[in-house]
């Protein structure tokens, strides 16, 4: 186990407060209130051959399913580690009330009725309130929670079906949904499923506790968070660090969206920059690896228990197929997968073993010259696992064996577990169809050490992953996030008073002036240095509003300029910029969990159009800013498109840092918009600016 060091302070002071989790979930007793559901609970323990003691609690009922039932709490032969409370919501908290004054373990509380029906007006949240007094000290689970799965000490604490089997180690999966975690235990990909937790409406114990008490289990090699929202961030943030200092990777899949769509947005950064994205950049500053699919997410867990994160981009890939290789480059496109050539001796070993005719490349199409032959076969794939790369795909699909004879296949799979054990070489066998391999065969492989993977494009999103994961674990621990309460009410600066904020932190802003009136401005305008642009005040989006006109060469055209735009509440003039290389967006918006969101992008009238964005949280390095940057396509212009002037880059994240230096001393601020921020090759100045906050 890894040892804890100053830089995981978080981790450390969650470990110091959070409530002992192990009696719960690894009991030594168990009593059950309630009926039909309690009834499924018992048929999964004695189904699973659970060894402690059980004590179902049922006045109605003798026995169920040949378990005696005790008359009432009182009568229970001693205090339970652990209970399953599965009677009317009302019911609950006096059961929990009780069990909390006799010292139990702890309990999962089943029945619905609590917060998550507040929206109907049924008291639930005050309940939900009295549920938690009522257990005190004591942990539970819930409510509106199924329970449990334990499967390294065979604790089935559950009220229905489930697919798994006893391990001795393997992945932890914690999730808010019962059903969905029903699902993943019926997966068939050979995934060794150590604890499936769910969290309910988590009124006591977070999504957060459930997965630091999975992570300081040492029988559990990864962990998988489905969550549809953070909750509490610092708990989060605690979680990320323990996983960092127990040196194991969480991969996360992220449901739901964010209330952000539906608020008023009227800075461009926005409409732009929704829940998903601030969500994607906190999971991913934590150093936690995102996917997007539910076979991806199983699929990465698989290939972290079998060896844990890769150790950089580079992939094998042997095939038996040029249409099998190809598909492999192509569907790699766009992921972090990289395809090493083969270095000199291994093209010469693979050519003596292969002939002349076969071309040695990787991916690798070997052909089936060899096919059936398992001393050539073994020799060839040991050749391609000698290049030593982080992995090598063996893409392998078997015939299915109700309608055809698979055995003429058994040549592949010795051949690929006697080079994996020769060699010592991580290796996986991946299916280019998962229906193509029977959880068997996995087993098969996974007893040797070779992981298979189940699904083209969900193998290698799992590669791609495991290499972010690698990489992620490398990169230094991240400072808490800043976070912001909402305000109760919100102004809306003018363009000025926004510019004025922004350069007191250092931000280049044109020079200029603002009047009342056309006459006025035009009066005010005569000691700027022409070509001037002249704004309308008041407006939100100046361009879509014709409150914009560029190219002023006089006074006189200053007025007439301003006479022309309706709506304004006053008028601005200022120098124009000129030799331009590239338009950005720099924008920060608050995120209704409270994070502050930076987002650069292409900027000027087509920002939405475009829509070409990178998003990282504050707070935020100037390293973090460059690697943004280097994401947009915009960054090709910024460094000097066909031989064109570049940028002066260091302006530009001069520029960011003074626009996320007012956000962090800016308690109130709500949405910031500075767009355009214009690159030239000498500087980068901001020549609009729109700023929301608290009043």
């Amino acid at each position: 186990m890894t040892t804890m060091k100053a830089s995981d302070l978080p981790a450390r002071a969650a470990l110091d407060t959070r409530r002992d989790l192990t009696r719960l979930f690894r009991p030594k007793s168990i009593a059950l209130f309630g009926g039909g559901w309690v009834a499924n609970v018992v048929a999964q323990l004695l189904k699973s051959g659970y060894q402690g003691q059980i004590w179902p609690v049922n006045p109605r009922r003798a026995d169920i399913l040949g378990v005696p039932c005790l008359a009432s709490i009182a009568d229970l032969p001693g205090v339970p580690d652990a209970a399953f409370v599965g009677v009317n919501r009302e019911a609950s908290v006096e059961v929990i009330a009780t069990l909390a004054a006799m010292g139990a373990g702890g309990a999962t509380c089943f029945a619905s009725g609590f917060a998550e029906s507040e929206a109907e007006g049924t008291g639930g949240a005050d309940l939900q309130a009295r549920l938690v007094a009522a257990a005190g000290d004591m942990p539970i689970v819930g409510p509106n929670c199924y329970g449990f799965l334990n499967y390294l000490d065979n604790v089935t604490f559950w009220p229905d079906q489930h697919g798994g089997i006893p391990v001795a180690s393997g992945v932890a999966i914690v999730g808010q949904s019962s059903n969905m975690a029903i699902n993943m235990t019926m997966q068939r990909r050979g995934l060794p499923i150590a604890y499936v937790l769910t969290a309910g409406n988590q009124a006591q114990t977070s999504l957060s506790d459930l997965a630091m008490m999975a992570l300081d289990d040492e029988r559990v090699t990864a962990l998988g968070l489905h969550i549809e929202g953070f909750g509490d961030i610092r708990a989060f943030e605690a979680m990320a660090a323990l996983a960092r200092a127990r040196g194991k990777s969480v991969v996360v899949l992220k449901s739901g969206h964010s209330e952000a769509a539906q608020a008023a947005t009227m800075t461009h950064t926005a409409s732009l920059a929704g829940g998903a994205a601030a969500s994607s950049a906190l999971i991913k500053r934590l150093g936690l690896v995102e996917v997007r699919s539910l076979s991806t997410f199983l699929e990465t867990l698989k290939l972290l228990h079998f060896g844990g994160p890769l150790r950089d981009a580079g992939i094998g890939s042997v095939s038996c197929s040029g249409g099998e290789a190809g598909l492999m480059a192509d569907c790699a496109l766009g992921s972090a997968i990289e395809w090493p050539a083969f270095s000199a001796e291994g093209k010469a070993r693979l050519n003596a073993i292969l002939g002349p005719i076969v071309t040695v490349a990787n991916p690798l199409d070997y052909h089936t010259f060899i096919w059936g032959d398992v001393a050539r076969m073994t020799d060839c794939f040991a050749a391609v696992l000698g290049e030593n790369r982080a992995l090598t795909a063996f893409v392998f699909d078997v015939p299915r064996d109700d309608r055809c004879d698979p055995s003429g296949y058994r040549s592949a799979v010795d051949a690929i577990i006697g080079a994996a054990r020769r060699t010592g070489a991580r290796a996986a066998v991946l299916v280019s169809l998962p229906e193509n391999m029977t959880e068997a065969m996995a087993a098969e492989f996974g007893a040797a050490g070779v992981v298979t993977l189940f699904g083209l494009t969900e193998g290698l999103g799992a590669i791609d992953a495991a290499i972010r994961a690698g990489r992620l674990a490398k990169a230094p621990a991240p400072p808490p996030v800043l976070l912001r309460a909402e305000p109760a009410g919100a102004q809306t600066l003018s363009e000025a008073e926004a510019k004025a904020a922004l350069a007191a932190h250092g931000l280049d802003v044109p020079q200029s002036v603002t009047a009342p009136s056309p006459d006025a401005l035009a009066d005010a305008a005569a000691g700027l240095r022409l070509p001037l642009a002249v704004k309308g005040l008041g407006i939100a989006h100046k361009t879509e509003a014709g409150a914009v006109r560029l190219n002023i060469r006089s006074a006189d055209e200053a007025r007439a300029a301003a006479q022309a735009m309706s709506g304004a509440t006053g008028w601005l003039a200022e120098e124009m910029v000129t030799g331009a290389v590239a338009e950005l967006l720099v924008g920060i918006t608050r995120d209704p969990t409270g994070l502050m969101m930076l987002t650069l992008g292409a900027g000027g009238v087509m920002t939405e159009l475009l829509a070409d964005t990178a998003s990282i949280l504050l707070p935020a390095t100037g390293a973090d800013i460059r690697q943004a940057l280097s994401r947009l396509k915009v960054a090709k212009l910024l460094a000097g498109w066909r031989g064109a002037k570049g940028a002066d880059l260091d302006a530009v994240v001069r520029a960011v840092q003074a626009v996320a230096a007012y956000a962090e001393a800016e308690p109130g601020l709500l949405e910031l918009d500075v767009n355009p921020l214009i690159a030239t090759p000498e500087r980068a100045v901001a020549v609009d600016a729109l700023i929301r906050k608290a009043m």
